[in-house]
């Protein structure tokens, strides 16, 4: 783990990863830090409903509409906006997006369940 040094990551750089919501660039892990993660995740379409037990997540949509779903329940979205998803949520994205994603504490792959 790198500790508290600073670092500049390009996301351009960095391969995107299949995820329930469609591709990650995980630019910012817990190799980095043990505080947070920071992915920029392209989706494009509908995402796969999931949750949570641990992960407190935090979208951040740069570009694109479409819907993100809570528990069910479905809110336009649109770039600007910001989602806050505590543990246990259900949720997803339908839509054409970018976003990015701050997973606190950074994201586990153990800790993510699809509902679908």
């Amino acid at each position: 783990m790198s500790g508290d040094r600073p670092f500049v990551r390009k996301a351009a750089e960095i391969e995107p990863v299949p995820c329930p919501c469609g591709q990650s660039r995980r630019i910012v892990t817990g190799r980095d830090n043990d505080r947070a993660s920071i992915h920029r995740v392209s989706i494009d379409g509908r995402a796969q409903t999931h949750y949570h037990q641990r992960l407190t997540e935090y979208y951040i949509v740069l570009d694109g509409t479409g819907v993100v779903e809570l528990d069910g329940e479905e809110v336009l979205v649109e770039p600007g906006d910001v989602i806050y998803i505590p543990p246990g949520t259900r949720h997803a994205l339908h839509g054409r997006f970018e976003i990015i994603n701050v997973v606190v504490p950074p994201f586990d792959a153990a800790d993510e369940f699809v509902t679908e």
